[in-house]
């Protein structure tokens, strides 16, 4: 019995290098979930039905100046950092009075100082803003542009009731946020 347990000792040694794994790090800009309504993820008695998901990743200002210098006006932003922003939607909307189907759609914007034009992109599944292409855009809204007292430090995307069956979606980062209102 002495024997097999000798046998034995080197191979389970051997076996934690073999079956040994080296996961990496969080992401420097991990990535987030924000719903609408805001309690769909956390409600544990299914009472509220998902209208809106939007899935993104959350860089940090870490002292930097971001829109006009990280972030150039008048050019396409992923809104967030690395894989594109993607939205769902569970229903048909109404974006700034333009009709938008349910389904799931990636999520660019094109900041200036004054207002943003946020984009409804049908491709899906890239990285960044590099492949963005213009022809598959499904909707354009323009935006203003609105100042936070105190600076934000993660790139955030969040939601608030709006209406009847509505919803605000706040996009911020440092002092700037704009408000996309969306109706079902």
């Amino acid at each position: 019995m002495k024997l097999i347990y000798i046998l034995l000792f080197p191979l389970a040694l051997l076996s934690d290098d073999l079956y040994a794994q080296d996961f990496r790090g969080p992401d420097k800009s991990p990535m987030d979930m924000a719903y609408f309504p805001n309690n769909f993820a956390h409600d544990r008695k299914g009472n509220d039905e998902a209208l809106i998901r939007v899935t993104y990743s959350r860089p940090q200002k870490n002292d930097r100046a971001i829109f006009g210098e990280m972030i150039k006006y008048g050019k396409v932003w992923r809104l967030g950092a690395n894989e594109n922003t993607e939205v769902k939607l569970y229903k048909d909307a109404t974006i700034d009075g333009k009709k938008l189907k349910a389904g799931t759609y990636s999520l660019f914007a094109i900041p200036g100082e004054a207002e943003w034009i946020i984009i409804f992109n049908k491709a899906l599944d890239y990285w960044g803003a590099y492949s963005y292409s213009q022809a598959s855009d499904v909707l354009r809204v323009t935006v203003p542009v609105e100042q936070l007292e105190r600076s934000l430090e993660y790139f955030s995307i969040s939601f608030e009731p709006f209406g009847e069956e509505g919803a605000k979606m706040f996009v911020g980062w440092d002092k700037t946020f704009v408000v996309v209102p969306i109706a079902f």
